[in-house]
């Protein structure tokens, strides 16, 4: 049985609750994408869902949302399990739902998988959760061993199902199917359709409602598509050079959320650029405005979110820059389509987060076409590109009618003070130029390889900066409901540093310590005095040494190195030995400390 699709404009008309709408809302969804609008209101409904869709179509919250919906808070037994082929999107899809489900006062999610210790996935257990993400041979382990009872068990997921069939996981996938409770609720996705996926699909699911969602990929071939890997400097910090390096005329850069437009049109501000924000709070008149100016070029540069920017038609652009990547492929096209329009070249540029790289394949198959990797512009690249353009406005300056009367009056000044006239031009020069720097300085931002040692227990005097890192107070604490993971997601984002770079974080009432590697360049500190975390401003400085603070351990200690390992299913009947906790992935569950890249 097939549903047709309905086109409802905004997340509330789709029936969820206001908590779950809110929270979408603020990480920057404006209105659901076609399987969310199809997929929704049928698991709300509790109907069994067959969807056939691509990674990338917004899968992730057409099935996380309803489920989360659904969950009774009051229960602390496992209600929910989704089941995913890999760790690195079981962990995707847990932070997916605890961002999601933020508001949701007791809501516990936890992400279990292969290559993580058994001690703290049975201790979050013991803990009591409402809903488990984990890959199949982890979460049957689990269940044989009897640290998973799943008899509540209300909601079953199957995501990328042919992806665990390729993966060699289907029996296991068969064997939890048929250890879980008759009268539940299953949805299974998968991007294809093969005969064993079909059947079982009809061997345990009961008359599903199936949603087929083609990604569009009506992409210009006019455009040239460019992604920059967003890692060892912040986005800011790269934007700014990208748009001083490219030969742009109009601009456009799309960001998730209303205050971000703000915040990175002012930092843009400061570095001269003429910019403006475009987000749904600003009145349609003054939006029309802005727009105009653009069109007249007045202004080179929108920082918009996706809504306002549908349809929006300017000859101008020349440049895309998905500063934010898009939730869903969809939003890529939309975005991207508005340069090289009526067959007019244009470039569009994605910032890509090491977490994000799954997306990034998903765009690339969804518009069949590749996307290559881009450089940023070195120091010295920005500092010949300065140069030359302070040139030329001096330059344009030399035929001015207004010259005669100066150069006599310099002249004179030159002679009275037996200056050189090459002194008194660069003093010019330099009031010209004004506050800004007019060169770059060539800092890299370092990647130390950190010593992890044990955390002490006690002690009153704040506990010294493992080597090679320095101390940092920001101001968010206990008090403002914070995680460790908060804290670590805004860092590894915001700074764009590495998350095995971020070392041990100190829990307070009103603010926190955190290590970060010696030397970081200013802009990363100015990166970092903005964003947001339980609706507390960061305001990052440097910690002082010699401060007293409460005896207590840190809430994140540093993390220990361990080897990498795929994820696979771990067989039964090896009783190994627990591993050592994190097994390489650098993440843990989001209602664990965090110990790895944030949000999905």
């Amino acid at each position: 049985m097939s549903t047709d699709i309905p086109s409802p404009d905004r997340f509330a008309d789709l029936g969820l609750p206001d908590v779950l709408v809110n929270a979408v809302e603020a990480l920057g969804y404006e209105t659901p994408s076609p399987i969310q609008q199809a997929t929704i209101p049928l698991i709300l409904e509790g109907r069994d869902v067959l969807g056939q869709a691509q990674t990338g179509t917004g899968k992730t919250a057409a099935f996380a949302l309803p489920l989360l919906a659904r969950i009774d808070l009051n229960q602390r037994h496992p209600q929910a399990l989704v089941l995913a082929p890999t760790r690195e999107l079981a962990i995707q899809v847990a932070e997916a739902m605890h961002s999601y489900g933020k508001q949701m006062k007791g809501l516990k999610v936890l992400s279990v998988y292969g290559g993580q210790g058994y001690r703290e996935q049975i201790q979050g257990l013991k803990n009591g959760v409402q809903v488990i993400v984990g890959t199949p041979g982890r979460i049957m382990d689990h269940m044989r061993r009897g640290t998973l009872k799943l008899d509540g068990l209300t909601h079953l997921v199957l995501d990328e199902a042919d992806e665990m069939l390729r993966m060699g996981f289907i029996d296991d996938v068969e064997w939890i199917l048929s250890h879980i409770p008759e009268q539940r609720q299953v949805s299974l996705f998968s991007a294809t359709m093969p005969p064993a996926i079909r059947r079982i699909a009809n061997t345990y699911l009961k008359r599903p409602e199936q949603v087929t969602i083609e990604a569009k990929t009506t992409t210009a071939v006019t455009i040239r598509q460019r992604f920059w890997f967003a890692k060892g400097m912040p986005k800011q910090e790269a934007l700014s050079r990208i748009l001083e390096a490219e030969s742009c005329d109009g601009v456009i850069v799309f960001v998730r959320t209303k205050q971000s437009t703000q915040e990175l049109a002012e930092f843009l501000q400061r570095r001269q650029f003429r910019v403006a924000a475009l987000n749904g709070d600003i009145a349609q008149a003054e939006r029309e405005r802005t727009v105009d100016r653009l069109k007249a070029g007045k202004l080179d540069i929108l920082v918009a979110t996706d809504v306002v920017a549908r349809g929006l038609d300017v000859e101008r652009i020349s440049h895309v820059i998905n500063y934010d990547i898009p939730h869903d492929t969809e939003a890529y096209v939309h975005r991207i389509g508005r340069t090289g329009r009526a067959g007019r070249e244009g470039d569009a540029i994605l910032f890509v987060a090491p977490r994000e790289r799954r997306m990034l394949q998903s765009i690339e198959r969804a518009t069949r076409q590749p996307i290559e990797e881009m450089a940023l512009p070195s120091v010295d690249r920005i500092n010949q590109i300065r140069k030359q353009r302070f040139l030329e406005r001096l330059e344009g300056g030399l035929n001015n009618n207004r010259n005669v009367m100066f150069r006599e009056l310099l002249a004179e000044y030159a002679e009275q003070n037996e200056l050189d006239p090459l002194d008194l031009a660069a003093a010019l020069a330099a009031m010209v130029q004004g506050d800004v720097p007019l060169l770059l300085k060539e800092v890299d931002v370092p990647a130390p390889k950190m010593r992890r040692e044990k955390s002490e227990s006690g002690g009153s005097p704040v506990r010294g900066s493992d080597v090679g890192m320095e101390r940092y107070r920001i101001e968010v604490g206990r008090n403002h409901k914070v995680g460790v993971g908060n804290i670590v997601g805004a860092i590894a984002n915001e700074g764009n540093i590495d998350s095995e770079f971020i070392g041990r974080i100190q829990l307070f009432d009103d603010f926190s310590l955190v290590d970060l590697p010696e030397g970081m360049p200013p802009e990363v500190l100015e990166a970092l005095q903005n964003p947001r975390v339980a609706g507390q401003r960061l305001r990052m400085t440097r910690a002082d040494d010699n401060m007293e603070i409460p005896a207590g351990r840190p809430a994140r200690p540093p993390r220990k190195r361990a080897a990498n390992k795929a994820d696979g299913a771990e067989p039964v009947k090896k009783r190994s030995k627990p591993k050592k906790a994190n097994g390489g992935t650098g993440k843990k569950a989001p209602t664990k400390p965090h110990r790895g890249k944030t949000k999905p």
